[in-house]
């Protein structure tokens, strides 16, 4: 098998042992599940199920990030406790993978129970001196770990242009460099708490996949994915962190998968036009859902339209009246040439 890596920026060979570890962000519950969503995780359950094809066993983690700085704010603006907001939305993404048909996950970590082994690793790079504290506050120093941006391939100004549009705060003058990142901050007084070295308060976002991906998988996972959107600053802050305060390669392959827009927009919350699986799943088959979505190469940004969903459903009755027919053409060779196409970067 054959599958571009985003870190080499090439396709090269995906040669795992018959166990196979991946580990893929999940989502952040503060509202439904939508195509972009649908499109990264349909993406990873048909590589799962090739590898499944091939003889692999694959353990596949994927995280639920129940407290961070999205969800908090609107569980404020909903008048409602964050948990509860995450119990409801991750129950909601739930029926909606089930609808995708998609393949159970290995184990599923809540960030929430998680914490103290968050604090562990931020107090091992602590001790190492990849971090440093101000007034609670603890920011990991990249000047310590010379191949950041290795994953991404980014210069330092499009690093900087990133981290201002994605979470970061680069122009906080308490940081020593403006790429340094959030490993520990002081919660606000309405926020959730947890006790550490450096004073009650809450995890940073990268944080929280290193210390979920090392405590259900290990030290160094096989392939690790996600949304194209994470390469920079999650996927390259989580690298950074793992390998400083474990002292062993963290991930053998990256992955990830392009983006969605929406007739010519970027589909996002602020914009209102999110498409949601549950709302389209109302009125159309799931199948044709995946079906539309799978049609698109999955490091190709497109577009969705309305009428995507109308054409998907239309090849999938022609799927079933062929499956139908008494005396079909012999599948054999229609299967060799989809397992050799899988097999070139799916």
């Amino acid at each position: 098998m054959q599958l571009f890596d985003t870190s080499r920026q090439a396709i090269v060979p995906f040669e795992p042992g018959p166990e196979v570890t991946m580990y893929v962000c999940g989502i952040t519950p503060y509202d439904s599940t939508h195509l972009g969503h649908a499109n990264t995780y349909l993406t990873y359950d048909l590589l799962i199920r090739r590898l499944e094809d091939l003889g692999h066993t694959v353990k596949l983690v994927r995280n639920i990030t129940d407290v961070d700085d999205s969800i908090l704010p609107k569980a404020r603006e909903l008048g409602i406790d964050f948990l509860e907001l995450a119990a409801a939305e991750t129950t909601r993404f739930h029926g909606d993978m089930v609808a995708l048909n998609t393949r159970p996950v290995f184990n599923e970590p809540h960030a929430t129970q998680w914490v103290a082994e968050m604090v562990e690793m931020v107090k091992t790079l602590d001790d190492k001196g990849h971090a440093y504290n101000v007034d609670g506050t603890v920011f990991f120093d990249v000047s310590t770990f010379d191949s950041f941006g290795a994953v991404s391939g980014y210069d330092e100004a499009t690093m900087i242009e990133y981290a201002a549009e994605r979470g970061g705060h680069p122009d906080d003058p308490r940081q020593r460099n403006p790429l340094d990142f959030i490993l520990w901050q002081p919660s606000l007084d309405d926020e959730p708490r947890w006790p550490s070295p450096w004073g009650d308060g809450r995890p940073g976002w990268h944080i929280e996949c290193s210390a979920m991906a090392k405590g259900t998988i290990g030290e160094t996972i096989d392939l690790h994915g996600g949304g194209s959107d994470l390469i920079f600053p999650h996927h390259e802050c989580e690298r950074a962190q793992s390998e400083a305060a474990n002292g062993t390669p963290f991930v053998t392959h990256w992955m990830h998968c392009a983006m969605v827009a929406y007739e010519g927009t970027k589909m996002s919350k602020s914009l209102g036009n999110l498409v949601f699986v549950s709302e389209l799943s109302k009125t159309a088959d799931p199948r044709a859902i995946r079906l539309a979505l799978m049609r698109h190469h999955y490091r190709t940004d497109w577009e969705w339209f309305d009428g995507d969903i109308d054409a998907a459903t239309e090849v999938l009755d022609r799927l079933h009246a062929a499956a139908a027919a008494a005396n079909g053409p012999d599948p054999a060779p229609y299967a060799q040439r989809l397992r050799a196409a899988l097999d070139n970067d799916l």
